[in-house]
């Protein structure tokens, strides 16, 4: 991999859109740090230590996807999420509505007027969600003075940071390597893993004996590799279904045609939006019970325990793990109900039956509608599996041990997933340059 970019480094043209990338991130992790006008930085971290715990690192996913910047309250504080939550709902529409399914079909001009709408709907949810922290915290003390002008100071600049972030992923796209969004995300994942270091490092290696120091840090290393290896298999993991091609005869009886060809049909086919999905749905109600001035106390606040993920594992308080079962469900349940409407093996079965395609043993239509949804029932639970078990492990750290970090499974899978995609890029574009300089010469 370290020798895929030193390579491009010595090519212009990738070496300049590498560049491009890299001061794109320098900018945004900059506006990280920018807090957003009115701002009381004090309220800010007891309010979020008093939600999920000392340091906030009961924000885990949420945290880790705005680079720390939520926790701060930057101009950046809503980060990227608005506009993932507007391509996933946008995916759900073109399901649900026929004018946007229609539009899904046009091609790359039905992908511009669906991405011109997703816009829209981002800079929308932008300032829903920049309104509800303003109004709701703001009244609590989350601006030092709580007026109409500071609050729409807050919703302007937030919103404003949200769709900058959208702009710059979109000129990483254009101009730099790799998806620009994910890039995006996963820079912000990895700006937390200093603290994560420092806050382990304190945990189980400061002040111990060098025996007990060396081999924390040994199972540490280990979870971690195992943890990647895990995620590795889990993003390259393909079940392959072959399919042939009946041969036709085309003129002085010429036999014409492909002869046999396969459908890549990936393990782990909903990503990491299964995980996003359960996470947030969590997270919600203790964001709102807290707008809402709730202490904590009563039948209610013991519910909000159950699903707060940095009170599960822990020996002390070990019924509260049972929350991780609503969790384990809608994983899975996200993971089929995400599946099923990006990979329509209805449509995959005529497709096939129209350019004269079989899968060996199974007959055309409905029989191969039938296995094509029995293979991909499968394979989504297995991929559902590989990616609880990624999720749990840190839970598990964090409530037995205390290891209480921003980053976890899901943060691994993004950036694993991300760096080979855009290593990927770059072999391409260097690949592309080659065959270049090779017809002008």
């Amino acid at each position: 991999m370290f020798k895929t970019f030193i390579n491009a480094f010595k090519i212009k043209e990738v070496r300049n859109k590498l560049l491009y990338t890299f001061m794109m991130l320098l900018i945004i992790r900059f506006g990280c740090q920018i807090s957003a006008p009115g701002v009381d930085q004090e309220y800010v971290k007891a309010v979020w230590s008093m939600m999920f715990g000392e340091g906030a690192e009961g924000l885990g996913i949420v945290n880790a996807f705005t680079g720390g910047s939520l926790l701060q309250m930057s101009i950046f504080a809503l980060n990227i999420t608005p506009y993932i939550t507007s391509s996933i709902i946008m995916q759900l529409m073109t399901i649900a509505i026929p004018a946007l399914e229609e539009m899904q079909k046009e091609g790359e001009e039905g992908r511009k007027k669906i991405a011109s709408i997703s816009r829209y709907v981002t800079v929308g949810l932008a300032i829903v969600e920049s309104g509800a922290m303003a109004i709701g915290f703001g009244s609590q003390g989350l601006l030092e003075n709580y007026n109409v002008l500071n609050v729409i100071a807050v919703i302007v600049a937030m919103t404003a940071g949200s769709t900058l972030l959208m702009w710059f992923g979109e000129r990483i796209n254009e101009n730099g390597v790799g998806n620009g969004i994910s890039v995006i995300l996963a820079i912000n994942i990895i700006s937390s893993f200093p603290q994560d270091v420092m806050t382990l490092y304190e945990k189980f290696v400061k002040g111990k004996t060098v025996a007990i120091a060396a081999l924390s840090v040994v199972i540490i290393v280990a979870v971690i590799i195992a943890m990647i290896i895990l995620v590795i298999f889990l993003s390259n993991g393909v079940r392959k279904i072959p399919v042939q091609y009946a041969q036709k005869v085309q003129g002085h009886n010429r036999m014409m045609g492909r002869n046999a060809s396969v459908i890549p049909v990936r393990v782990n086919t909903a990503g990491v939006i299964p995980v996003i999905f359960a996470s947030s749905i969590l997270t919600f109600p203790i964001i709102i019970s807290n707008m809402l001035k709730y202490d904590g106390t009563g039948w209610w606040g013991e519910c909000l325990k159950y699903l707060n993920s940095n009170f599960w594992f822990n020996p002390e308080q070990m019924q509260y793990t049972i929350g991780l079962i609503l969790y384990v469900v809608m994983v899975v349940f996200f993971a089929y109900f995400y599946t099923s409407i990006s990979f329509n093996p209805i449509e995959m079965a005529n497709n096939m039956k129209k350019s004269g395609g079989f899968i060996p043993g199974i007959r055309p239509g409905k029989p191969t509608t039938e296995y094509l949804n029995k293979v991909l029932n499968r394979i989504i639970f297995i991929g559902a599996v590989g990616l609880i078990i990624v999720a749990i492990i840190p839970y598990i750290f964090n409530g037995v041990f205390g290891a209480q970090v921003s980053f976890g499974g899901t943060s691994i899978i993004i950036v694993v997933g991300v760096i080979v995609e855009t290593v990927k890029q770059v072999e391409s574009q260097m690949l592309v340059r080659n065959y270049k300089g090779f017809l002008n010469d």
